[in-house]
Parts: C-alpha cells; structure tokens; sequence
C-alpha cells in the first residue's frame, strides 16, 4: 500500500482581502467606485429559522429557513483632498444616503476578494452613518452600517481572471 502525498500547505486569507464599491451611477448604468481607507470590514447574513419538528420526527428537531437578512459593516478613514476643500465623493455618497428618505437613503454596493477568488456578493442597502469621534490623536473614522433592501446577489468576481476558452 502506497502513503498519498499530502496536499500542499494551504494559506490563510487574510481579512483585507476584501474591496467595496459603490454604485455613484444609475442601476442601469453603473459606475463601480472603490470605497478607500476602509480598516474595518464585517459581513453577516443570518437566516430566518423557523422550528418545523414533527411527531414523524422521532423527537428530533428540524428547521427551515424562511427568511434571510444581510449587513455590512464598514469603518473608514474618511479621505478628502490635499487642499482640505472636499471629502471623498464615495464617502460623501455613502452620507448623503444615511440622511435620505426612501430609496435617497440606499446605496447599490458590491464586494468581492481583491484577489480574485469567486466570494463577490452585490446589493442595495440603508445605511446609517456614525461618526466615530475620539481624542485628539485620533484619526477621523466612521462606521458605516448598511443594512440589505432586498436580495443580496451571488455574482462573478470583477476582480477574477480572464479566462479564455
């Protein structure tokens, strides 16, 4: 009997692997914009569970999912000019939907690996913006949270590569 050769050592992705963009355009036409100076990234998206057990069961318990709910959180350096006239035009996008009304306070987002692996997720969400304060050393930083309107999509990954048939 031979030994199998044990795979290669596999590496560890790192959290930064993640990139956010934000749709500044239409959903017809999108203008995908990199969201810059994030240091912070989580993304959840619980299930709805609802207990669905019966005497056919033998006693054991059984779910079904019936819903489904997504976030992102995202803290930021907030970015503006050299010249300190103007903050970040996605920064400034993101703000301006957390003090909208209706569909003014949602953002169309995507997300995927940076490098290319096919984890990438797209959809519109409300967001709230905290600005996160601190002493005076402290570097300006807001936690955005967006909060999913609607289905969160799988789709390709812009960043993956090309492949030619």
């Amino acid at each position: 009997m031979t030994t199998p050769t044990p795979p290669a050592t596999p590496e560890t992705a790192l959290a930064r692997r993640w990139r956010l963009e934000v749709n500044t355009g239409t959903t017809e036409t999108p203008t995908w914009e990199l969201c810059p100076g994030i240091t912070d990234f989580t993304f959840t998206a619980p299930p709805t569970l609802q207990a669905s057990g019966e005497y056919e069961n033998g006693g054991w318990g059984s779910n079904t999912k019936t819903a489904q709910t997504w976030q992102v959180t995202v803290t930021f350096n907030r970015k503006r000019t050299a010249d300190a006239t103007a903050y970040s035009p996605v920064h400034e996008h993101i703000r301006a939907a957390a003090f909208g009304w209706g569909g003014t306070s949602k953002v169309h987002i995507r997300w995927y690996d940076r490098d290319g692996l096919p984890e990438a997720y797209e959809g519109h969400a409300v967001v709230t913006w905290a600005p996160a304060g601190g002493d005076y050393t402290a570097l300006g930083s807001v936690v955005a949270t967006m909060d999913g309107d609607g289905p969160l999509e799988l789709i390709t990954n812009p960043a993956a590569p090309e492949v030619t048939p």
